[in-house]
């Protein structure tokens, strides 16, 4: 069985988290999901990077100490991910005595090789982003990465030498495909590296919240070094038990924010350089969810969490508005007109309508017993299938690329091109005709198109995946894999539709729930 690693960014736990981390998480989800109903042997990594100035910042602001504040976060994001029924397999914290030692380890190894040396940095520095800038690297004398002010600092730290690496880093970008979307390779090269690649801050004394330097405790690791690591020493590399490293590593699929592609595209593949060890295969860079006034801030009251829409119209619909409405390589716009309009049209209106629709007639018509297939009878019966055996090629070709809102795009089309063949049909009409052989076709065709749209949902919407196999009949696991949509005759002859199933999405009431998300945010 081939293996499949994934990898969210380890989430930085000074606040609450909102729909941008969450989409992050969800689309990993996706992938995990997608891949195991693949056949492959899946893994996925996500966890909390709790280290640095900031969080012993918010710590003190709150009387409590750093590991008080990180203890409590980290259950706050176990908590949510449990709500979203995030299928990770490991959750890892940079306080962990497995990531500490390690880390401690492999710093200790580069100083060894020359790779890291003691210097002094003198620069400009962002306390949120927890990074240096030269002057010229500023925007308008503020942090290019977030726009907040940032503070004169020296101080004695070590650094890593990334000029030694830079041209193998380029040679890299020249001849492999690991970064996706393409573009941002583009950035790096002409951003960051053609430049000239400054030396990495790897080490502060100015706060005491991190992992000691073992040959040197008065410095702390600096943030990078410390945080990249955990996509390996989560595994156990460099552990007495590296058995799941050995089996995993290199990672297939590492998720990230365009906020971090700099330090995932660049610090992080000359760290696994200079350890001797294979790169990730892909590293995909998504863009942000904006919104109407720009990003999400408090002080703006815009501020989306998901406990906001989960708890009000379900964990699926919320996961279907992420990853239909967000393109991975352009910024995505949360509204609350948005989302209302997504629930009603896409969900209740076309999916739910042809579930509704299908299993009434299979009652009415056919006594709840699924029709056998009997072949290809009525004028469009052909076209039907013709179209959508296209189409769920299409929808794996966007999954692969990992373009999930272009993927659920295409299978929306089914569901839509399912929907007219009912209105081509008329099965009523045959009904009245007498035309039973016709009839028996058209719903044979209806279940088996909701049992093929059920299985592709089976990533993105798992719950609703399995209402409709359920109301549908469908109990036998192998009806359920990708590979059987391959064919149009597999529902046996004692398949039964439920006598009457719940509505998937019942139809919302648009002004007054654009009021309801209006509010939330605010709060």
């Amino acid at each position: 069985m081939d293996k499949f690693y994934i990898t969210t960014p380890i989430y930085y736990p000074s606040g609450r988290f909102h729909i941008g981390t969450a989409y992050t998480t969800v689309v990993a989800d996706t992938v995990k999901r997608y891949k195991t109903l693949r056949g492959y042997d899946t893994y996925l990594l996500t966890g909390t990077d709790e280290h640095g100035q900031k969080i012993q910042t918010v710590a003190e602001n709150n009387n409590i100490t750093p590991q008080e504040h990180v203890d409590k976060m980290a259950d706050m994001a176990k908590e949510l991910w449990a709500k979203m029924h995030i299928q990770y397999d490991d959750f890892i914290r940079t306080t962990e005595d497995r990531h500490t030692k390690i880390v401690q380890k492999i710093f200790e190894y580069f100083l060894e090789k020359g790779d890291i040396y003691k210097g002094y940095y003198e620069g400009m520095y962002c306390v949120p982003c927890e990074t240096y800038f030269t002057k010229t690297q500023l925007v308008d004398g503020k942090c290019p990465d977030c726009g907040r002010e940032v503070k004169p600092m020296k101080e004695e730290a070590y650094f890593f030498n990334m000029k030694k690496y830079s041209e193998r880093l380029l040679k890299l970008y020249e001849t492999s495909d690991f970064i996706t979307p393409e573009f941002r390779k583009t950035e790096m090269i002409n951003n960051f590296i053609k430049p000239g690649l400054e030396d990495l801050c790897v080490s502060r004394t100015s706060f005491d919240w991190g992992i000691p330097v073992k040959s040197d405790p008065r410095h702390i690791v600096y943030v990078w070094l410390d945080a990249l690591t955990n996509y390996i020493t989560a595994l156990g590399y460099l552990s007495d038990d590296d058995t799941l490293f050995k089996k995993y590593w290199p990672a297939d699929l590492q998720i990230v924010g365009k906020d971090i592609a700099r330090f995932h595209l660049i610090y992080w593949p000359i760290f696994l350089m200079a350890l001797d060890l294979p790169l990730p295969k892909k590293i995909l860079v998504h863009n942000w969810i904006m919104m109407k006034d720009g990003k999400m801030s408090k002080s703006k009251g815009n501020v989306v969490y998901p406990e906001l829409l989960m708890d009000r119209y379900g964990l699926d619909a919320t996961r279907y508005f992420l990853l239909r409405e967000m393109p991975v390589v352009q910024d995505g716009v949360f509204s609350p007109e948005g989302f209302v309009e997504r629930f009603n049209f896409d969900l209740c209106n076309d999916l739910g309508n042809l579930l509704n629709r299908t299993v009434s007639m299979v009652n009415k018509y056919f006594e709840g017993k699924v029709p056998t297939y009997v072949g290809k009878v009525n004028d469009v019966d052909e076209e039907l299938e013709e179209y959508t055996r296209k189409q769920i090629k299409l929808v794996e070709e966007h999954l692969e690329r990992f373009e999930f809102a272009q993927s659920l795009q295409e299978l929306w089309n089914i569901v839509s091109r399912t929907n007219k063949y009912i209105d081509e049909t008329t099965p009523w009409a045959l009904e009245k005709e007498g035309e039973t052989l016709k009839l028996q076709a058209c719903m044979n065709y209806l279940i088996e198109n909701l049992r093929k749209i059920a299985i592709m949902l089976i990533p993105y919407m798992p719950d609703t995946a399995n209402s409709i196999l359920k109301q549908i009949g469908i109990t036998d696991d192998e009806l359920k894999t990708w590979e059987s949509m391959e064919k149009n005759d597999k529902i046996p002859e004692t398949t039964k539709v439920i006598e009457k199933g719940e509505p998937l999405f019942m139809r919302l009431n648009v002004e007054e729930e654009i009021e309801y998300i209006k509010n939330g945010m605010k709060q």
